[in-house]
């Protein structure tokens, strides 16, 4: 099932990467108390976050917009009564916004699926209401998608004792009927979705401008409307559509910023499918599945697992803590029974990370929290009359000074919430004071931890099945891997130096036998997200693991906590993998391991991979039936007999199988590989589902490598191990990630140069956007390397392969700027030496024949006859259209900036700057007969 809203995949548009940044807001009463004051407070809001939506070519059509109130009950009566409905006492009815289909039939087909739903479910249909919409408002653009909007009321049954239990069925009846609709054929379901279906909250929300929200909605208007909570959303759509389901606020939260480990976070959910149950909701769990949809937003997946959480029995803010938790692990000034309980959490859920601000509420409390950085803005001020306003900036209401009785602003991790009920608002640090001795986390995290760190040591297998030069081959190493990528790390404890920029062919259009890691490239956040600081911020950064199974998510009730077992950061020595291997002796059988063989007999040749990887799948599936609850794969066997199947197809394609059979959650996965050696297939790994990997080869490597004096081999892997560790969080930070069990299974890459029906199968989510090759070709060029590192090549029996990725070398692989090619441009320009640029030229224009880059694929097609050319617009014209990018002065030299910039003069073209400006020297006045050339040089 996918997001109706959204177009289907086309292009480079994938709606699996939408997100959105945003204004979010909300006004509050401590004591309850409602008023219309409150709805007409946070449209005041709504409309002074309008600069933080944006409109497109259509100036009124919106990225969406919307309220969260309490439900109006006196209205609500008024309305059903005078359509000869009466509701039931307040909390024995609920109210469902509806985005129903324009077509009459299709809406009714949806609504008699809603009706069966309630039915079905044991409660009451009650009636239908028509919400009167003010359409004329709308832009073209939007009136195009406008759904029919009208209420569901719905009624408390017998099976129903409080409250509590019929908002948990008003979630069961939304998630079937969604699910039952979403199925239907031809499109008939388009345009559905639920805004909201509760007894406490209602959303009033659309493809909306700010300050139109109010206009559209007339209810909104009647004084009649009362509520004691307002929560507003603005939304900016950064990269994505707009759409009418996608605005917020969703059913409990508004969401400003983005959730960038969502793709790991949904996976892991659907993972804890199989082995989740609820004391609450009983046999209506499954019926919730699939619990969140493909194509939502970020915002909405979260939506979702916070929905799932409160129905199962966590109270709203200790559900929100489990979510997005405050940085615990390195902060020292955090109390021990606060850590106790971030600590045990963090076996039941990994953090739904990245920049955020999140305002929350069920209808009773209202509240937001921050992400452990900090990276979204918060502010809020409390009145002397029982106010709390929460925005995304101060300013959003006219409120006078002297009835201000706190200002602040919300920090980093922390949370603040109003208790309605209990009329007044609780701090953070009584609030997880209270939950963090609400039960006895500390003694359980004592009962229940292993930190393999300290276990005894076991006997650890060093031998090699060949060579170390055959077995380095055979896993594709080469010279620039010791001098470039090695060397550095265990004589520094981090990675080399080098200029930005590649040359070197991409991996799918190389000649050379590449490493299958080459075939996928890392995504950083370039929407909204401010990159973190590794070093400066290492406090709010983790690299944690948990090895093996995961907990019952809902077993809020369980009073025997699960086995943890944890290594301090995720890149093991040969003494983990031994203790893992031999880990059923040293936790008296508590975990039971299994190593399950990577390799396969290379007279298979490339057709046998497919099959091998079928083999350890299944090996997988016995091995987690037979009670194993770590399993470590491992290419330890590889020998010239038996070849490697690449240990990320590996990995990737067996966590993808246990996500889908359910089994996932039941036991870990540790990659043992003589593969991985550079920060970027560590990050591969833990990105399709590695809890830890262990580089063996590396280590044998580093054992045989010339080493400085003050150097020994034990502080070289020790080296080794800080150097990956610092990279990965590097890596992580890019995307804003700050804890390695949130980006473990986050499968945060592009692939490059691989079909999509081997991603689909193998790497499931990951967008590939050229096509390329398969799993065949894939194996192909793996056992292509190992008969080149068994063979018989002269060259090779004594020295590794030269490279050349990182330096031109005369075996290695190819560039486009070579030494000739470089020669023939230093000696054209210097020496204004036509006939050489055209040698220069001639050389150019071979390489991107040669398939080093997409490019070089690409030719312009004949359009036939040639146009007459008093037909053709004068160049003179054409090049007033020419524009340089906006690149600052020091992003390019200042002779480049200053080139550029009188080039578009001359022309009558234009340039711009980024965000770091131009040479101040441009700022001066021109005096008469003075030209700017004279002021800041001539090209």
């Amino acid at each position: 099932m996918v997001n109706s809203y959204l177009p289907q995949q086309q292009g480079l548009y994938d709606p699996r990467q939408e997100h959105d940044a945003c204004g979010v807001g909300f006004v509050a009463h401590i004591k309850g108390k409602k008023s219309h004051d409150m709805i007409s407070q946070g449209l005041q809001i709504l409309e002074n976050l309008t600069h933080r939506g944006a409109t497109g070519a259509d100036p009124l059509a919106g990225d969406g917009a919307g309220i969260l109130l309490q439900i109006p009950d006196a209205f609500m009566r008024a309305q059903c009564a005078a359509q000869g409905v009466v509701l039931p006492e307040v909390g024995r009815y609920g109210v469902g916004m509806m985005f129903l289909p324009r077509d009459a039939a299709s809406r009714a087909v949806c609504e008699q699926i809603v009706a069966d739903k309630v039915a079905a479910e044991g409660q009451q249909l009650l009636g239908w209401r028509d919400v009167p919409v003010n359409s004329t408002i709308l832009g073209e653009s939007v009136k195009l998608v406008e759904p029919t909007v009208r209420q569901v009321f719905i009624g408390c049954g017998a099976n129903c004792a409080d409250t509590e239990a019929f908002e948990r069925k008003l979630f069961v009846i939304r998630k079937t009927a969604e699910h039952a609709i979403n199925s239907l054929p031809d499109a008939q379901g388009k345009g559905f979705y639920v805004p909201s279906l509760s007894a406490r909250t209602i959303v009033y929300k659309g493809m909306l401008l700010a300050d139109q929200v109010g206009k559209y909605f007339p209810d909104l208007q009647d004084i009649s409307v009362i509520s004691a909570l307002a929560l507003v959303h603005q939304r900016f759509s950064t990269n994505t559509f707009p759409t009418w389901n996608l605005a917020h606020p969703f059913r409990m939260i508004a969401h400003n910023g983005e959730i960038n480990t969502v793709r790991g976070n949904v996976n892991w959910m659907a993972a804890r499918h199989a082995a989740m149950s609820s004391k609450l909701l009983g046999e209506d769990l499954e019926k919730l599945w699939p619990l969140i949809v493909d194509g939502q937003s970020d915002s909405a997946c979260f939506d979702n697992a916070l929905e799932l959480l409160v129905a199962g029995g966590y109270s709203l803010p200790h559900a929100m803590m489990l979510l997005i938790p405050e940085a615990w692990s390195d902060n020292p000034l955090m109390d021990e029974d606060r850590r106790a309980f971030y600590e045990y959490h963090a076996a039941l859920m990994e953090p739904w990370d990245g920049p955020a601000a999140v305002a929350f509420t069920d209808g009773r409390m209202i509240g937001a929290t921050l992400d452990r950085n900090g990276l979204r803005p918060a502010r809020y001020l409390i009145t002397d009359d029982d106010m709390v306003l929460l925005a995304s900036e101060m300013g959003v209401l006219d409120i006078p000074q002297h009835k201000v009785v706190k200002k602040w602003r919300l920090q980093p991790g922390k949370m603040f919430l109003i208790d309605m009920e209990a009329g007044r608002i609780i701090d953070d640090a009584e609030l997880k004071a209270e939950l963090a001795k609400a039960k006895p986390y500390r003694d359980w995290i004592e009962q229940s931890r292993f930190f393999l760190g300290d276990m005894p040591v076991a006997a650890s297998e060093n031998n090699l099945n060949a060579s170390l030069l055959d077995t380095q081959q055979a896993f594709g190493y080469s010279q620039e891997d010791i001098k470039f990528i090695l060397m550095p790390m265990v004589v520094t404890g981090g990675e080399g130096n080098g200029s930005m920029g590649t040359d070197a062919a991409l991996a799918v259009l190389s000649n050379k036998n590449r490493v299958f890691y080459d075939y996928f490239q890392q995504l950083f956040a370039q929407v909204t997200n401010p990159p973190i600081d590794p070093i400066r911020e290492e406090i709010v950064m983790s690299l944690t693991s948990f090895i093996g199974p995961k907990p019952n998510l809902l077993g809020i009730e369980e009073t025997v906590p699960a086995l943890r077992l944890e290594v301090h950061q995720p890149v093991l020595m040969n003494d983990d993998i031994a203790k893992l291997r031999n880990i059923d002796q040293l936790t008296q059988g508590r975990y039971r391991s299994l190593v399950l063989d990577m390799t396969y007999p290379v007279a298979l040749g490339a057709a046998g991979c497919d099959a091998a990887v079928k083999a350890l799948c299944a090996a997988a599936d016995q091995s987690v039936a037979d009670g194993y609850n770590v399993l470590i794969l491992s290419d330890r066997a590889l020998s010239a007999e038996r070849v490697a199947i690449p240990a990320l197809v590996a990995c990737s394609k067996v966590h993808q199988h246990l996500v889908r059979a359910g089994l996932r959650t039941s036991t870990g996965l540790v990659v043992d590989t003589g593969s991985a050696r550079e920060v970027h297939h560590f990050a591969l790994l833990a990105g399709y589902g590695a809890e830890a990997v262990c580089p063996w080869l590396v280590y044998e490597t580093i054992a045989a490598m010339n080493l400085p004096a003050n150097v020994d081999v034990k502080e070289a892997k020790k080296r080794f191990v800080k150097a990956i560790d610092k990279g990965l969080m590097k890596v992580m930070s890019k995307m804003g990630i700050s804890t390695y069990q949130s980006y473990c299974g986050a499968q945060i890459f592009e692939a490059i140069g691989l079909n999509s029906a081997f991603v689909a199968e193998y790497f499931t989510g990951t967008a590939t956007q050229i096509e390329g090759i398969g799993l065949s070709e894939v194996a192909e060029e793996a056992v292509r390397t190992h008969h080149n590192a068994f063979g018989n090549d002269p060259v090779l029996a004594t020295m590794l392969e030269a490279g050349g990725e990182y330096a031109y070398r005369v075996r290695g692989e190819e560039h486009m700027w070579t030494p000739d090619t470089i020669a023939k441009l230093q000696n054209a320009t210097r020496t204004n030496n036509a006939a050489t640029y055209k040698e220069y030229a001639k050389l150019v224009n071979e390489q991107a024949t040669k398939l080093k880059t997409l490019r070089g694929l690409f030719e312009l097609k004949s359009a036939g006859a040639a146009v007459p050319l008093d037909e053709v617009e004068p160049a003179k014209n054409i090049v007033k259209r020419f524009v340089t990018g906006a690149m600052s002065l020091g992003s390019i030299s200042t002779e480049a900036h200053t080139t550029l910039a009188i080039a578009m003069n001359r022309i009558g073209g234009r340039s711009n700057t980024g965000e770091g400006g131009e040479d101040a020297a441009r700022f001066k006045v021109l005096k008469g007969g003075e030209m700017l050339s004279d002021i800041i040089g001539k090209s």
